[in-house]
């Protein structure tokens, strides 16, 4: 006696439900190979942005490195021109002198036009960030550890210290 298998569909339809289930796959195959590629390409896309962006980013940064002091330059240009009208003056003392002291204001006006400031710490407490201490003096009219000479004055560009003052230190006698 043979006994019903459970395992077969009753209406016979075994073969066709596995040939659409083959269909299925197929078409779902093919959709998510489709989605891959299209992941695939926008990934590729996007890389090729990223190193579009690297190339301007390294660019913009030489270029900027290339001309950064080109408004100081230009700015600089005005006190050459003084100095060359000065020494085609030179041979009267005051006109020298005047000159002189008007190339000085081009000069420090350029400066402060480019965030460059002086440090003169004359009379002021020893500051080791600022100030380079070329000798120390015993004094009884200055506070010990005060600036009692400025041998060179140092320089600060936009807050960042590009010299330090040299300076003449107080001492108690």
């Amino acid at each position: 006696m043979s006994m019903p298998n459970e395992d077969r569909p009753a209406n016979g339809a075994g073969v066709e439900g596995a040939a659409e289930a083959g269909v299925d796959l197929q078409a779902a195959l093919a959709a998510a190979e489709a989605r891959a590629l299209e992941s695939r390409d926008m990934y590729m896309r996007a890389l090729a942005e990223m190193e579009n962006i690297r190339k301007r980013a390294s660019r913009d940064v030489e270029q900027a490195h290339k001309y950064a002091v080109d408004r100081f330059a230009n700015d600089l240009v005005a006190v050459k021109d003084s100095l060359e009208l000065g020494l085609l003056a030179a041979g009267d003392p005051q006109t020298l002198r005047a000159g002189t002291e008007a190339t000085l204001k081009l000069l420090s006006k350029a400066f402060e036009k480019n965030g460059l400031t002086e440090i003169d710490p004359l009379g002021q407490q020893f500051n080791p960030e600022q100030h380079e201490a070329m000798a120390m003096q015993p004094s009884a009219e200055h506070v010990p550890d005060s600036v009692t000479q400025v041998v060179q004055k140092g320089y600060a560009l936009n807050g960042r210290l590009l010299r330090p003052a040299r300076v003449i230190v107080a001492k108690a006698p």
